[in-house]
């Protein structure tokens, strides 16, 4: 399975301002010396050595995680931000397309469906949508957001062949188990993961840990236990999450130990914030390989979640 990111921030879309793309440039330029631009070979070595949050950028759209499944037209989506308008934009332009979209919502809190009124695929007559939620009321809180004065387009005016599942027990697609465990969150909110087996991943946005996430309980062993990748709300620092107590998101160190405590191999730091530049949110990482360093927390890799990137299992 492939999996990819569309977007990664928790809230609204945060676009990178040009403030903050000036500020990128003049932090590179003070690192310039005449050396670096003598030859191509100084330049290239003088931009190899630039700290990864001067590149590009993390990202600004809102949560849409994508896995492409090996050997099968069928794609599994997790969460339908606006992140999910770049997805579509990128199928347009490949040659084989899914014929069948599964979108999982973890619930339905308003960045977390933005984007289904402008997923370019949900416009296609041939293609067949098939939407999963624990919510009885999601197909209610989907056509809503579709209705005047909102939008001018409604969800029926969408060609696309469209069901809706409520969900009471995991279900396969395409020899994939798609299983489903509550997490702590305002209105509630659900992660999935996906067990082929021969991998697990995991993704659990919206929650904010606590002790009873950490209990080795039969429930939680069976779910979190040795999974491959999870992708984690990890929206604040730890000082953040304690002011912010009850708002249903997570500190990083918390994923870090949540992910040591269940023996998970990779975690992928997910929802930031979005008054966060990439500065900060490189720098939350950095302090999270030091937290595990100094905890002696072993057999753990930390990545950021970043749009465009992709995990292979």
């Amino acid at each position: 399975m492939q999996i990819r990111f569309w977007g990664v921030r928790g809230s609204l879309p945060s676009p990178l301002l040009p403030s903050q793309i000036r500020s990128k440039i003049s932090a590179v330029l003070e690192r310039l010396t005449p050396g670096d631009l003598e030859s191509p070979g100084s330049r290239e070595r003088f931009l190899a050595g630039l700290p990864p949050w001067l590149f590009g950028s993390v990202g600004g759209n809102s949560p849409c995680v994508s896995v492409h499944l090996d050997n099968t037209d069928e794609i599994i989506i997790f969460d339908a931000g606006s992140g999910i308008r770049e997805l579509g934009l990128a199928i347009s332009k490949e040659k084989t397309k899914p014929s069948k979209y599964h979108i999982f919502f973890s619930h339905f809190h308003w960045d977390h469906i933005m984007g289904i009124p402008f997923f370019s695929p949900a416009y296609d007559s041939s293609v067949r949508i098939n939407f999963y939620s624990l919510f009885a009321s999601m197909e209610t809180a989907l056509n809503d957001q579709m209705t005047a004065p909102y939008f001018p387009i409604h969800m029926d005016s969408m060609p696309s062949k469209k069901f809706y599942c409520t969900m009471s027990a995991p279900v396969t697609i395409s020899g994939v188990t798609v299983s489903y465990h509550k997490l702590n969150h305002p209105g509630d909110s659900y992660s999935y993961k996906l067990d082929d087996g021969k991998h697990k991943f995991i993704y659990a946005t919206d929650t904010e840990l606590s002790a009873d996430d950490f209990i080795k309980n039969d429930e939680n062993s069976s779910y979190f236990s040795e999974a491959d990748v999870i992708v984690i709300d990890a929206q604040y620092t730890l000082g953040e999450a304690i002011e912010k107590y009850n708002w249903g998101h997570s500190a990083f160190s918390l994923a870090v130990d949540f992910a040591a405590n269940w023996n998970i191999k990779h975690v992928v730091f997910f929802h930031h914030d979005p008054t966060y530049d990439d500065h900060k949110l490189f720098t939350i990482l950095q302090s999270a390989k030091w937290y595990t360093e100094r905890l002696n927390i072993s057999g753990i890799k930390l990545s950021l979640a970043i749009e465009g990137m992709e995990i292979c299992l």
